[in-house]
């Protein structure tokens, strides 16, 4: 009987043997596959590292997904911007709070990240632009102006900060808002690029992996519109995005992200890096891990309101961040909840992702309103003023710095459901890296002359409760660098 086809979605590409590369066949020490961050600061890297580097991109711009977020780079240590602003950090600090918020993790990767934060923060200036050295003090999502520094993730919610020193990370780059802030950035990356000889091909991309009886790789083939050809690589690094824009990789591997979900990509983020390292036998990880987040605030305000379920009952600290809370009100009955602050503390989002629902007179009328079972949301709104009135939270250890009663009438609902808020999410699943990124078999053991950095691999970020805003281009942009580095050490070393 035969069997149905795999979707197209999951297609692994065949391996090309060595001997598909003829004599003539144009040679490159270094070939990266992606001008994202993770792409650009490799290839950068490697180019100045001594290595003759092509850099191959599908879309007809450099950027990625990479330019499409908020800017924000998760870096710490003691950075120019903390020590401006009066924030103390440490290294140790970092690595115990980034360790405590992995699901699985990598202590190799996170040690490195932490001790190389500072240099990469400089790296990062060296560019050609300045962190701004100012702080914001809100819950945001992305600061509203160029404020160089914030908290962006959960390193003041409990339990982590009794874990470790909490201390902000999230360096934003210097443009108002959120869209603009890595453009600037990957522009610059670009120039770098250039000013070092790297030879960068647009609408060109990687179709297959080119390997030889050792199972090392050695090349690569291309396809830019009707043409198609092999290059011969010394190393190949792979920075090539995500998978959230293939419907069948999602399905199989991140469901969640299917179901009712904006999704955060761009078009090339179709897992084919991903499906390129498994061809030659690259282990996957994490990949069942979806970023998913409907975030409430700003404005800051709201995050003094609490949170219910349809059974009346709190299940999260609300000064979470908000991919924390969206995690945890996807695990609720119906994947429904409310967000309920009082007249004293509401306030309308501009663009409100999380939609307001009503407003009631009395605690009992809005728990008729919402449909939740007589008693619980009163029981559970009194229980909450209470304490919070001495600046407690007993129930989920909320920060007493967005502790307050919410106890004046009328109240306002937002209402955080799944179908109702706007959710949107990524994937954070990938090859199996070493700590350089070398790309590792199941068995630990390194694919010869593969690397691999960036959405496509997996180092930090591996799941959306420990998630912190800034870890994908900061990891992205670090591990991208050491890719670079070793990929071009590989390749001058003759393998």
């Amino acid at each position: 009987m035969s069997s149905e086809p795999a979707p197209s979605g999951l297609t692994v590409p065949e391996v090309l043997p060595a001997s598909s590369l003829g004599a003539d066949s144009e040679s490159y020490d270094v070939v990266v596959v992606g001008f994202g961050i993770a792409g650009g600061c490799a290839a950068l890297e490697a180019a100045r590292a001594g290595a003759r580097v092509l850099l191959l991109e599908r879309a007809a711009v450099h950027g990625g997904t990479s330019s499409m977020s908020g800017g924000h780079f998760y870096l710490g240590g003691g950075t120019a911007v903390q020590r401006a602003t009066g924030h103390e950090d440490s290294v140790e600090a970092m690595y115990d709070y980034l360790l405590a918020t992995s699901k699985d993790p990598e202590p190799d990767k996170i040690r490195a990240y932490c001790e190389g934060s500072v240099e990469h923060f400089d790296w990062l200036e060296a560019l050609g632009f300045e962190f701004e050295r100012s702080y914001f003090p809100g819950k945001a999502v992305i600061q509203p102006g160029t404020e160089g520094l914030m908290f962006t993730g959960n390193e003041k919610v409990w339990p982590y900060r009794e874990q470790a020193t909490p201390a902000p990370r999230g360096h934003k780059v210097p443009v108002p808002g959120d869209t603009e802030g890595t453009r600037l950035v990957m522009d610059l990356l670009r120039s770098r690029v250039e000013e070092a000889g790297v030879e960068v091909r647009y609408e060109t991309g990687a179709t297959n992996v080119v390997q030889d009886g050792s199972g090392a790789v050695v090349g690569l083939a291309w396809r830019r519109f009707t043409e198609s050809g092999l290059v011969r690589a010394g190393t190949v690094v792979i920075a090539a995005g995500g998978f959230v824009m293939n419907a069948d990789m999602v399905a199989a591997h991140t469901p969640a992200l299917g179901s009712k979900l904006f999704t955060l990509g761009s078009t090339y983020d179709d897992g084919l890096g991903i499906r390129l390292g498994s061809s030659v036998g690259a282990e996957l990880l994490h990949m069942d891990e979806p970023f998913i987040t409907a975030p409430f605030y700003p404005p800051s305000g709201l995050v003094t309101g609490l949170i219910v379920n349809k059974r009346g009952e709190r299940f999260v600290a609300e000064d979470s961040y908000h991919a924390r809370t969206s995690f945890h009100v996807l695990a609720q009955p119906d994947h429904a909840a409310y967000l309920i602050v009082d007249s004293e503390h509401v306030e309308h989002p501009t663009m409100p992702l999380v939609p307001f629902l009503d407003g009631y007179e009395t605690p009992a009328e809005m728990e008729a309103g919402l449909g939740l079972p007589e008693g619980s949301l009163v029981a559970t709104l009194e229980r909450y003023n209470e304490h919070a009135a001495r600046g407690e939270d007993p129930d989920f250890h909320k920060h007493p710095d967005w502790l307050a009663p919410q106890a004046t009438g009328p109240w306002g609902v937002f209402d955080l459901t799944l179908g109702h808020a706007l959710y949107a999410g990524f994937t954070l699943g990938g090859m199996r890296t070493s700590v350089d990124g070398e790309v590792l078999r199941a068995d630990g053991s390194t694919i010869a002359g593969l690397y691999a950095a960036g959405a496509c691999a997996s180092n930090l970020a591996q799941d959306g409760v420990g998630y912190c805003s800034g870890t994908q281009l900061g990891e992205g942009s670090f591990f991208g660098r050491r890719a670079g580095r070793a990929a071009a050490g590989v390749s001058s070393a003759g393998r």
